[in-house]
Order: structure tokens, then C-alpha cells, then sequence
């Protein structure tokens, strides 16, 4: 093996592998930092002894705190994404069943683990950049439901309508969320979905009756 195929790979483990691994790492430690003692706990020191991994390897893969925030953001998002999909694949195909499948699988995701919901609250409004950044994701999830929405019932009713129906929906669910995570709404989580579905079926079978 040359010098340039030794520096590439070790251990059986390409550099970009190793990479990836060291960036999993602080992400995962950025998890539990942010959700046990806030964002102003996530120093880069902090950071590496954590992960276990030496100062220079933070810059490897974020330029500064907000690039953290934002990566532990984003893999929160897409675990929800994935998880969403799975569950909407596999739901019943009523109206009633798609919601309650979906809504039970994304809280489940920031609920089994606690660390995500904290995390994914504190981090979206750590930064005023990221709070733009937060309320991109909030519309993207809403185009999700829209989509959806428009798929399940049929595309009946005006988009501008059915994108602000959507857009409700979601920012209404965070809301809540973010005030049932912090206690101070004594629904338990079976409660809570059913409670959220409800709202949910109302909203989409009303607009599809008015535009039937």
C-alpha cells in the first residue's frame, strides 16, 4: 500500500469514514450538552472532552457554535422526517389512522428521547439565525402536510388555502409541544396525540367537505 492509500485508509477505515465517525461524536455529545445545561454549556473544550476527541477536530467539521446547533437541528428534523414516513407507509387509510400514525410517530421520536425535544426547543431559538432557520423547517413541514393533505383528500381546495391550513397545523403542534415538554400541560403523551389528531382530522375533512 503507498503513502497516499495509507493516509486515506486505516484500520480498515477510510478518512472519510473517520470523519464522519468523529463528527457523529460531537453531534451526539452536542445532544446531551444542550439538553442537559443549554446552549451557552456548548464551548468547544466542552464539546471535545465530551466526545472524547481532540479541540482540532471541532473545526474539521463546524466553523463555530450556530454550525452545531444547526447540524443537531437538521439530524433531529430528518429523524422525524424518516420516522413520519415510515409510519404514514404502514397506517391505516382513513383520515383518522394517517394522522394518528404520523403525529405518534414525530413526538415519539422527541419524546423516547428526551434529549431531542429539549434539544430541538433550546437549539431553534438559541440564535436569531436560527430562529429564521427554525421557522424554514416549520415551513417545510407544513408543505410536507400539505402535500399530504392534497394527496389523501384530493386537490380540491384552493393551494393558498391549504398551505395556510398546513402552515396552522404545525406551528400550532410545536407550540404545544413546546409547552407539554416543559410540564405545564397535564395531558399524558397517548392524551396528547389523540388530542392533536383530533384537531388534525377536523381541520382537513372540513376543508375537503367545504370544497367537495
Amino acid at each position: 500500500m503507498d503513502a497516499v492509500a495509507a493516509q486515506r485508509t486505516y484500520g480498515g477505515v477510510s478518512a472519510q469514514q473517520r470523519r464522519s465517525q468523529r463528527r457523529t461524536a460531537l453531534l451526539d455529545a452536542a445532544l446531551d450538552i444542550v439538553a442537559e445545561d443549554g446552549q451557552a454549556k456548548l464551548t468547544v473544550a466542552g464539546l471535545c472532552a465530551r466526545a472524547g476527541l481532540n479541540e482540532r477536530y471541532y473545526y474539521e467539521s463546524f466553523p463555530n457554535q450556530d454550525a452545531v446547533l444547526e447540524a443537531l437541528l437538521d439530524r433531529i428534523a430528518e429523524e422525524l422526517a424518516a420516522a413520519i414516513a415510515l409510519a404514514l407507509a404502514a397506517a391505516a387509510e382513513d383520515s383518522r389512522g394517517q394522522a394518528h400514525a404520523a403525529i405518534s410517530a414525530g413526538i415519539a421520536v422527541l419524546t423516547d428521547d428526551r434529549r431531542k425535544g429539549r434539544a430541538a426547543l433550546v437549539a431553534s431559538v438559541a440564535t436569531p439565525q436560527l430562529r429564521v432557520r427554525t421557522a424554514r423547517t416549520i415551513s417545510g413541514f407544513a408543505r410536507l402536510v400539505a402535500a399530504e393533505g392534497t394527496g389523501f383528500y384530493g386537490a380540491t381546495a384552493p393551494e393558498p388555502i391549504v398551505d395556510f391550513r398546513a402552515l396552522y397545523l404545525i406551528g400550532g403542534l410545536v407550540q404545544t409541544l413546546t409547552v407539554w415538554l416543559a410540564g405545564d400541560l397535564p395531558l399524558t403523551r397517548e392524551e396528547l396525540v389523540d388530542q392533536i389528531t383530533e384537531v388534525f382530522v377536523l381541520l382537513g375533512d372540513d376543508l375537503a367537505e367545504r370544497y367537495r
